[in-house]
């Protein structure tokens, strides 16, 4: 049995219930010979009916390993008719359904000690799991089982051993049942330090970032030494950030020809990426930039790859109606990174023999190939163009005037774009989630803000209006988000991670856009966001809405993955919108939120750099910062553009033009007005508020000291 099971072919004529749903995850199922079902209340029903246990395959669209186990297993029918007779296959996307897959990859990882996509659980028709893994090859290899292997042993002990599997259950939830930590004491003072130690010794002092590899971006690591540089003074801090994001832009994560960073790489030098692009990555590494940018007194390199992620984004990943799109994948005509490698005969096709030999150096391709193929680990003959020199460095090491390099660069760059672009496109997950563009959202409005581009604000804009029209339902009175948006459809209610990381996006447009109307979308996101996710009881939010789908647990997500957690996001935007407002009850849950998670937050600070910002802003120094004035005020211009450009992360800035429209927010509005008709600044630290400054030059003499 177990070799008809191993020797299956593909045959394309199949059709599952996936058809019917709207997530590409999904879609790219939906002719597997598995009979494929979406997770609902029918389709458990149905297992519990022919009393089958669930097969439940967890990944998203552009998931390189998901893909490698789909042709391998999913696409052979002997496989395939094997768990069509003794399991029922259920399919979620994690993006579209975080909830489900943060519930049964705690499981996995407290199983088997590690985690990640494909998801491979089985669990009984009440949803309650006994077995967990990731991917699993077609046949038995080395220490890992096949795929079939696992099916067959879980068949056997389903028919046989039940009773065994129902006290794994309860032993499983029972352990996390155990999990119900309450409010933990206040973090001591010196956290910040300690986390900044933690860093140090992971620092790569040759390469930049943290660790040896595999090596990920995670910029609010790089967010938080910004913050600890700009309070202490520590240059090495600053050192750190600025070594990572020269390193990173010079390396294949970056892609050199039609920009945007790639998820990760696979080595220590960012030279081999994994080659999918994520929306969010973009988002947060273009804070990192802009913030560098700001922090280095305006280095113009921060500013161009920041406009360079910027370029991506809103050529590739902008949909007609203004939302972002979800992704980019790794693979192309079945093989990971081939639209993006160059072998030298292509690059001499494109460019003549004398520009591609420039270009060749500059970029470091040669004849034999700096990408290596995934299996053999042999050269292929093909490149992923990078930089070992900067620009510069190359151009005086080759007697070429920087000038002229970057100009020959650049038009080299173009034609290979457009070359490019001929060649068979990735798979671009195109759906919308409320979550992600929040990130997007807030990195396009403080680039707005930063770069004084008005194009970044408006796609900023654009988007959050898209989400707030096209992504929302009226439930109980009350306007409530939905999650994902595709093909017309918005569906699945919104989690925390999309009211928290909106309402941030929202009041960075007000502070870039000083508009009331985005203030008051944050304020209001903040309080549906208390009202269904808070926990008044242990501290914290849940992930998942109080009248969501009830699953088998609740989880409160603390830890920063590849983007930041739900409550560390949620903290930090109720601190600043606290502050700002006065209202102290913002504050207090922003306090309970972060003592809730105290304890791990010692144990391991770096894992936590979001939540570690949050609490340096509530419990340090900060000002809040009014200008007062006329909108058409030339002064008022300049005081406003002195803000923006200046690295003051522990500031928050009200423009009062219309002491009534904004003191309904803001209360010193009432009194902190225009002085003589002049532009006039109020700034406050500490409950304590200095005199009130007229002009910018008083202005700019004020900030320097922030």
């Amino acid at each position: 049995m177990a070799e008809t099971l191993l020797h299956g072919t593909t045959q394309p004529h199949f059709t599952n219930a996936l058809i019917h749903e709207k997530s590409p995850y999904l879609l790219q199922h939906a002719h597997n010979p598995v009979n494929w079902y979406a997770w609902n209340d029918a389709t458990f029903t149905k297992a519990a009916q022919e009393g089958k246990p669930v097969f439940l395959s967890i990944g998203y669209a552009t998931c390189h390993w998901c893909h490698v186990m789909e042709r391998e297993s999913f696409e052979n029918v002997d496989i395939a008719d094997y768990l069509n007779e003794h399991y029922i296959s259920v399919k979620v996307d994690r993006e579209e359904r975080p909830d489900i897959d943060a519930i049964y990859m705690r499981v996995c990882q407290a199983m088997t000690g590690h985690g990640g996509w494909p998801l491979t659980i089985m669990m009984t028709p009440d949803k309650k799991p006994f077995f967990a893994g990731t991917y699993f090859p077609p046949d038995n290899h080395r220490n890992r089982p096949g795929f079939p292997h696992i099916l067959q042993q879980i068949h056997h002990a389903w028919k046989n051993e039940r009773e065994k599997i129902e006290e794994s259950c309860a032993a499983i939830l029972e352990h996390f049942a155990d999990d119900k930590a309450t409010y933990g004491t206040a973090l001591p003072p010196t956290i910040n330090d300690l986390a900044f130690q933690r860093y140090e010794q992971t620092f790569d002092p040759q390469y930049g970032g943290f660790g040896t590899q595999p090596k990920f971006p995670s910029p609010q690591n790089l967010l938080f030494l910004l913050r600890y540089h700009k309070r202490t003074g520590n240059r090495a801090a600053l050192t750190m950030v600025e070594q990572t994001l020269r390193a990173m832009r010079k390396g294949g994560i970056f892609d050199h020809i039609g920009y945007g960073f790639h998820r990760y790489s696979t080595d220590r030098e960012w030279l081999l990426p994994h080659f999918e692009k994520m929306l969010y990555d973009q988002a947060m590494l273009a804070l990192a930039y802009l913030e560098t940018h700001q922090a280095t007194g305006g280095e113009s390199f921060y500013e161009q790859v920041a406009e360079e992620i910027f370029t991506y984004v809103l050529r590739d990943m902008t949909s007609p109606d203004g939302g972002f799109y979800s992704a980019e994948d790794a693979d192309s005509e079945g093989h990971e990174g081939k639209f993006y490698v160059w072998s030298n005969a292509e690059l001499v096709t494109v460019l003549g023999a004398d520009d591609a030999a420039l270009f060749a150096a500059a970029y470091n391709c040669s004849a034999d190939g700096n990408f290596h193929d995934e299996a053999s680990g042999t050269a292929t003959g093909e490149n992923i163009p990078h930089l070992r020199l900067s620009l510069e460095d190359f151009a005086k090491s080759h007697s070429i005037d920087r000038h002229e390099l970057r100009a020959r660069l650049s038009g080299m760059r173009e034609r290979l774009f457009a070359h490019r672009e001929a060649r068979i496109h990735p798979l671009k997950d195109d759906k919308i989630l409320a979550d992600w563009n929040g990130l997007m959202i807030t990195a396009f409005a403080v680039g707005g803000r930063v770069l004084d581009n008005a194009l970044y604000t408006q796609a900023a804009e654009r988007s959050l209006e898209f989400i707030l029209g096209k992504m929302t339902i009226e439930k109980e009175g009350t306007k409530r988000l939905l999650h994902r948006y595709r093909a017309e459809e918005a569906a699945i209610p919104a989690f925390l991670d999309d009211y928290a990381f909106l309402a941030n996006g929202a009041f960075e447009l007000y502070q870039t856009t000083f508009n009331v109307k985005h203030l008051q979308t944050a304020l209001m996101l903040a309080d549906e966001m208390i009202r269904l996710f808070c926990d008044h009881t242990s501290g914290g939010f849940h992930f998942s809405a109080s009248d969501n789908e009830t699953l088998i647990m609740q989880t409160k997500e603390a830890y920063d993955g590849a983007i930041p957690s739900g409550n560390s996001i949620a903290a930090s935007i109720l601190a600043r919108l606290g502050k700002l407002t006065s209202n102290k009850t913002y504050q207090t849950i922003a306090e309970r939120t972060i003592q809730r998670f105290a304890s791990a937050i010692q144990s391991y600070p770096t894992g936590f750099a979001q939540m570690l910002m949050a609490h340096d802003f509530l419990l340090g120094a900060t000002q809040e910062i009014i200008i007062a004035g006329r909108t058409n005020d030339g002064e008022i211009h300049t005081m406003l553009r002195l803000a923006a450009e200046h690295y003051a992360p522990h500031a928050l800035i009200a423009f009062n033009h219309d002491p009534q429209e904004l003191g309904n927010f803001v209360e010193q509005a009432a009194y902190q007005t225009s002085r003589n008709n002049e532009a006039t600044a109020y700034i406050c630290e500490n409950f304590v508020c200095l005199e009130p400054l007229t002009g910018s030059a008083a202005f700019k003499t004020a900030l320097t000291a922030l």
